[in-house]
């Protein structure tokens, strides 16, 4: 009977994978960006931004929990019963890798994949797809010592920039890069540069313990995942004023908004200092979105770009974010790129469609007059 039991199992497990499969190779047809399956609804594709539904079965959430269980580390299956949702990595061999989210939700449990590209996306690639990266980029991919931060929504495109950044130097320097995410996203094998690449949770315990670990590793370029806690940024920062190179993320949709988002972080008795450590070591900031692209398929970035000088600095250190705009719009000869001029050059080249030009811009007046049916009133 113990015998029958194992081969039901097995056979189970099998049915289980071979479902997963044929959702992931779905995506891979249908070149999604995005796969979403959530209990007691028909599985979903985004492509091109947009979700589609898969022509089958409402899933229910035991056969889900199934499936996802068959794939994710058995200390991320701890950590999902534990706290109700989880974050993890998987990967098919020479296929793909995917970013994972599984939770829990009304109806049961829900879990999305975002699908990796299996190679890393270069600059040159970049001008191949017509969707030019600003050369300002690699100069932050050169840089000796400081922080560059990349942000912007879910789903704007940030790893793949920050991707593009971290080959290109290690393509072009001989250091010692390391990488804390959650989960590894792109894979860097190691170029001119030696590349470690670690996963929380797996390689180390927090963003914070990996960070602590790596400032006695000899690093010259560290990548954090994610800015998510106090604790993190304070190392950050403190890694950044020590001769290091550190790249790190946030969801922030401005370079103003990210400064402030930092400071905000800290107690109010600590800010002030904050912003005088901040200033010290920023230097530069990469605030991004997407647009559809309505000449082929896929989707295009929008980057607004701070690159910081003693003007930009004395700015944080006063507490004075709101003029930031403005510094990038007159600082353009050194890098600075403002986030409509990126919109309007996507729009000249007719990559995106003025309607969603027109909803993304900061200022309505300059794309009003490139829409079909403009409202009565403009926003700004």
């Amino acid at each position: 009977m113990a015998g029958a039991d194992l081969a039901k199992e097995g056979r189970n497990r099998k049915d289980y994978m071979a479902k997963i499969d044929a959702f992931f190779n779905l995506m891979f047809e249908q070149k999604a960006s995005d796969l979403h399956l959530s209990s007691g609804n028909n599985p979903m594709l985004r492509i091109n931004g947009e979700l589609h539904r898969v022509e089958h079965p409402p899933l229910d959430s035991d056969t889900l929990k199934a499936m996802i269980y068959e794939i994710a580390p058995e200390y991320k299956i701890k950590t999902f019963e534990e706290t109700g949702d989880v974050d993890f990595g998987y990967e098919i061999p020479n296929i793909s890798r995917f970013r994972a989210n599984f939770f829990n939700q009304k109806c049961g449990v829900a879990a999305v994949f975002r699908q990796i590209p299996s190679r890393v996306l270069s600059f040159e690639d970049f001008e191949k797809l017509d969707a030019p990266l600003p050369p300002v980029l690699k100069k932050f991919a050169m840089l000796h010592k400081g922080l560059v931060i990349v942000t912007g929504p879910t789903g704007s495109g940030k790893s793949t920039t920050l991707a593009a950044m971290l080959d290109y130097a290690n393509k072009n320097r001989r250091d010692h890069i390391i990488t804390m995410e959650d989960p590894i996203e792109f894979v860097h094998e190691s170029k001119n540069c030696l590349v470690n690449q670690r996963e929380v949770g797996l390689h180390t315990k927090s963003f914070a313990t990996g960070l602590k670990g790596a400032l006695r590793e000899d690093p010259d370029i560290i990548l954090i995942g994610e800015l998510r806690d106090l604790e993190t940024i304070e190392l950050a920062i403190m890694a950044a004023n020590t001769g290091h190179l550190v790249f790190g993320t946030l969801h922030t949709p401005s370079a103003a908004k990210t400064v402030d988002r930092i400071i905000d972080v800290f107690p109010a008795d600590q800010q002030n200092k904050i912003r005088a450590t901040l200033s010290e070591s920023l230097r530069g900031i990469v605030a991004q979105n997407l647009f559809k692209r309505i000449d082929k398929k896929g989707r295009v970035a929008a980057l607004e770009i701070l690159v910081f000088n003693t003007a930009i600095a004395n700015l944080v250190r006063e507490g004075k974010t709101h003029q930031i705009p403005g510094m990038i719009q007159v600082g353009k000869k050194m890098g600075n790129q403002p986030l409509d001029d990126a919109i309007m050059e996507h729009l000249r080249m007719k990559r995106i469609s003025p309607e969603e030009a027109y909803e993304k811009c900061l200022e309505k007046r300059k794309f009003r007059q490139f829409l079909a049916h403009p409202p009565e009133d403009d926003e700004t």
